[in-house]
């Protein structure tokens, strides 16, 4: 009988967001192609909320490292480093797979001074653009390059992420890849059967609009410029109607902002929802106004929901959308810009449904979760073909 191959997969934490999606989908579908599979992971800060208790679900061989975090802590991460050294020597896997900057970094050199065969990372993004000071970005720029020296393959999770990765010269181009998300879009692919369920939750009369933005509540999401551009809104259409989904380190001083803008309860804070293809259901435009993206799982699904979309052209995000086609596409930081598509879109009912439904064809079968396993799969087989021999 074949010895299965095993993998550890390395996450710095399981907060909400695409990362935590995407590392717990293949730590349990590549269980089911022979594969066993180990997923490590750190704590979440405050306000950050963990994927699995938000959704109720669990994970098979889930190991938690409290000292391994998403910030620099020194002797805390040496200790992180120790304890992924022992662990992979422990399991002894084939490929150690890293996902997040923190835990690349940690991962990676562990599984290197563990004498690992395979060594991959994906960049679910990257914090070289929009995060820390210049000095810093610099720092972590350096770090990368030596990163890339002894990483088996790069793995993108957009074409203008590899290109961005490429262009700061982090690794060799036939060391990268590109490998979309993939996710588990069934439950948004069917929101008919969820409308007027959150509209009857917030009292809203059949005639209004609905507008919402669903991300963490960071800096890089830069949700002041959204509520810049709900002022303008409101101002113009009075039955429009604003939510905010998600939590974060920011909310208090988002929550301030609203209320000095003079939005009262114009704009509601939902926090963390597990019910996502409830929102979407609900929502006359979908909102993303980042400085810097991989490739956003709210744009995925609200697509997938049928839903128009109103974004910042940052990242993998004009790899996703299709400008005029699937949403509208505006400079990142200009409030202005994204009041004025957002508006062109309430004002178009009929606009907005056939965006809705090109948005539904686009990313149906291309971010599915069975095309993401099959792609990762393909991608480990050839490897362990190269670096020992032997094909899965």
């Amino acid at each position: 009988m074949k010895e299965p191959i095993r993998i550890v997969r390395v996450i710095a934490r399981l907060n909400v967001g695409g990362p935590a999606v995407h590392t717990t989908l293949l730590t349990e579908q590549l269980q089911s192609l022979g594969y066993n599979t180990f997923l490590v992971t750190g704590r979440e800060g405050r306000g950050e909320g963990n994927y699995l208790a938000l959704h109720g679900r669990s994970v098979d061989n889930l190991t938690v490292l409290p000292s391994l975090t998403p910030e620099i802590r020194g002797s805390q991460d040496l200790v992180a480093l120790a304890q992924l050294y022992r662990l992979v020597r422990r399991i002894r896997p084939h490929i150690v797979h890293t996902h997040t900057a923190k835990a690349g970094l940690l991962g990676r050199v562990a599984a290197r001074c563990a004498g690992v065969p395979v060594i991959v990372h994906t960049f679910h993004g990257h914090i070289l653009d929009g995060y820390f000071s210049a000095l810093k970005t610099r720092v972590i720029l350096a770090t990368e390059r030596v990163l890339a020296r002894f990483t088996d393959r790069i793995i993108s999770v957009s074409d203008a992420v590899r290109r961005e990765l490429l262009a700061k010269r982090i690794g060799r181009p036939e060391r990268h890849t590109v490998v979309p998300l993939g996710l588990d879009l069934e439950p948004f692919l069917a929101v008919s059967g969820y409308r007027g369920i959150l509209r009857a939750e917030l009292g809203l009369a059949p005639g209004d609009l609905l507008v919402g933005i669903v991300a963490r509540l960071v800096p890089i999401k830069r949700h002041e410029v959204f509520l810049q551009a709900v002022k303008r809104i409101a101002e113009r259409i009075p039955n429009c109607h604003f939510l905010v989904v998600g939590d974060g380190e920011r909310r208090s001083e988002l929550e301030d902002l609203v209320w000095h803008l003079g939005l009262g309860k114009r704009v509601r804070f939902l926090g963390w929802r597990a019910d996502l293809p409830e929102i979407y259901a609900d929502l006359d435009v979908v909102v993303l106004s980042s400085r810097n993206e991989g490739l956003p799982v709210s744009l995925i699904e609200a697509m997938a929901a049928g839903r128009p979309v109103a974004a910042t052209r940052v990242g993998g995000v004009a790899d996703l959308m299709e400008d005029g086609m699937t949403g509208l596409l505006v400079p990142p930081g200009e409030s202005g810009a994204l009041a004025e598509a957002i508006m062109a879109l309430l004002g178009d009912p009929e606009r907005r449904r056939v965006m809705g439904e090109a948005g539904r064809k686009r990313v149906g079968a291309a971010f599915g979760a069975d095309r993401l396993v099959r792609d990762m799969d393909q991608l480990y087989a050839s490897l362990l073909e190269e670096k020992l021999g032997f094909s899965h």
